[in-house]
């Protein structure tokens, strides 16, 4: 039987692992699913007889080399920065590698020598980096070959709860990693290039600088921009796209809320605040707040932040407890963000009956035999539980079916590389609708700028 390594059995792996389990008895699959909890691994493959669960600790190398060696593919769903040593044993062993995550300049190096063996390092092929990319490019590829040339191209993407899940104010739950939300933005300007003009967004007013979305059946959504918009630029061929924007998408009225965090220095990761372990949630606002002999916390916290008592953003402070003075931090030498993430873990947990929901939104603005024109682009993904998640499911399905169409000699160029090849996308993007990720494509008047207005 061909052996596929799994190294991570995390929420992420879920479908991955169910997708290929459904598969093995057809290709021919055994999976070694390792993780450095082999709880963890069994409870994620099920005493399935074509898959055996192990404990892998990645730091020791002999015991992760070995694992290597007997593979015919790996699958690293490991935190990005952990990928590299696994890489590099994929090379020496000449093993194909699939993963998750953004390409590093560390695993970029390894192209040559990956092309040499003629070995396929596939990255970025999960949901955002992954169906982002493929789905895009099936649009762009299409306008090109109808002799259509590119003049906007926006994306949207976000982890959301799903409509009947949604149950608090800020109309948003943890459905992935919650220190990623906390930290978000962070890092460096957003910048992005519009109507030929670049463009910058400091990340103290980034969260007030959001664009609308309307996605039918679900409402009215808002989206913040990423950090970098322009990374891709090269790769997607739109060097000299006048309008160029990436985007986290969220519920119309979070980013107006989460805005009052990053204004009182909540979000900053920079820094450790003294006591935090003995700190009251009330304390640990309070400490955000100037000192007034006769003002409750409340008040100097309406005031700092100009919001009145009756306002919406005043009852979405409230419903965290942040002015609890009995609940504690316990978190001995916390960051001010790592604090708010325990805050926030309170209010924001999944129930155990709550669904997730992935909402994906591409603008594609084009010029086609003298007219102009706009394709717009959306899909929506809603979970099943909490162990098939809409995230697990839009993020290991594309890696599962990746790995399979490397080992059955479908996907054939070698490299380090990302989904944005025919041969990569057309047949995943396809795939994915069988399981309900489904791009809905119109037409819509091409949105256009005033060049004057910029």
């Amino acid at each position: 039987m061909r052996s596929i390594l799994i190294i991570g059995a995390g929420r992420s792996a879920s479908s991955l692992i169910r997708y290929l389990l459904s598969k093995s008895e057809t290709e021919n699959l055994h999976l070694i699913v390792a993780d450095l909890s082999l709880a963890l691994a069994e409870r994620k493959t099920q005493n399935h007889p074509n898959a055996t669960p192990i404990a892998l600790n990645i730091f020791e190398t002999e015991e992760r080399k070995a694992a290597i060696e007997k593979a015919s593919i790996v699958i690293s769903m490991l935190p990005a920065h952990l990928h590299i040593e696994i890489a590099k044993d994929c090379l020496a062993y000449k093993k194909h590698l699939v993963t998750a995550s953004y390409i590093s300049n560390e695993m970029q190096a390894l192209d040559e020598e990956a092309k040499k063996n003629n070995l396929i390092f596939m990255n970025e092929i999960g949901l955002d980096p992954g169906i982002d990319h493929m789905s895009a490019m099936k649009v762009i590829d299409e306008i090109r070959e109808k002799g259509g040339n590119m003049l906007l191209f926006e994306s949207f993407c976000g982890g959301l709860v799903a409509p009947e899940s949604d149950t608090n104010l800020w109309n948003y739950k943890f459905t992935w990693a919650p220190r990623n939300v906390v930290l978000a933005g962070q890092g460096g300007a957003a910048k992005f290039v519009q109507e030929g003009t670049y463009k910058y967004i400091p990340y103290g007013t980034l969260f007030r600088r959001t664009e609308f979305l309307e996605v039918e059946g679900y409402g009215k959504f808002e989206a913040y921009s990423n950090r970098d918009s322009l990374k891709y630029r090269s790769i997607y061929g739109l060097d000299n796209i006048l309008t160029l924007y990436r985007g986290t998408i969220r519920r119309v009225g979070y980013s107006k809320a989460w805005n009052m965090f990053v204004q009182l220095g909540m979000t900053d990761d920079s820094y450790i605040m003294e006591d935090s372990e003995n700190m009251s949630y009330r304390q640990f606002v309070n400490s955000f707040l100037p000192y007034h002999p006769t003002d409750s916390v409340e008040i100097k916290t309406r005031l700092i932040l100009k919001i009145d008592q009756d306002d919406i953003m005043w009852d979405k402070l409230l419903e965290l407890d942040l002015f609890n003075p009995n609940k504690k931090v316990n978190l001995p030498n916390a960051t001010p963000a790592q604090i708010l993430e325990k805050i926030l873990t309170d209010s924001w947990t999944l129930e155990p009956d709550d669904k997730d929901m992935i909402v994906m939104y591409h603008k594609f603005g084009y010029e086609l035999a003298g007219k102009k024109a706009q394709i717009d682009s959306k899909m929506v993904c809603i979970g099943d539980d909490q162990t098939y998640t809409a995230m697990a499911k839009t993020v290991g399905l594309p890696v599962a079916m990746a790995t399979l169409l490397i080992l059955n000699g479908k996907i054939k160029t070698p490299g380090v590389q990302l989904p944005i090849n025919k041969e990569v996308y057309l047949p995943i993007l396809k795939e994915l609708e069988e399981y309900g990720v489904i791009f809905n494509e119109q037409k819509v008047p091409y949105f256009g700028y005033n060049p004057d207005l910029f």
